[in-house]
């Protein structure tokens, strides 16, 4: 269901149930937030900061590593 679909099925309900489901996703909304503020709150990682730090870590030390080809050897030559 897209947006516009779920706005037309909240049009048909009477206003007092309109009002419920308001409140409902303000409730949500309410209670993402709070999780969200829990979870940096505990000195959890984000999906961003673990995905940078996995990526350092599974590429220390190849920065002092010398190259395995030169631009040389990747052309490709076409007769």
């Amino acid at each position: 269901m897209n947006h516009a679909q779920l706005s037309e099925r909240i049009q048909t309900l009477p206003p007092d149930k309109q009002a419920e489901v308001f409140d409902f996703v303000d409730f949500l909304v309410s209670r993402h937030a709070v999780a969200k503020q829990q979870e940096i709150a505990d000195g959890e990682w984000t999906r961003a900061e673990f995905s940078a730090m996995a990526m350092s870590q599974a590429m220390r030390g190849m920065e002092d590593e010398p190259p395995l080809y030169t631009r040389d050897d990747l052309k490709e030559c076409w007769q």
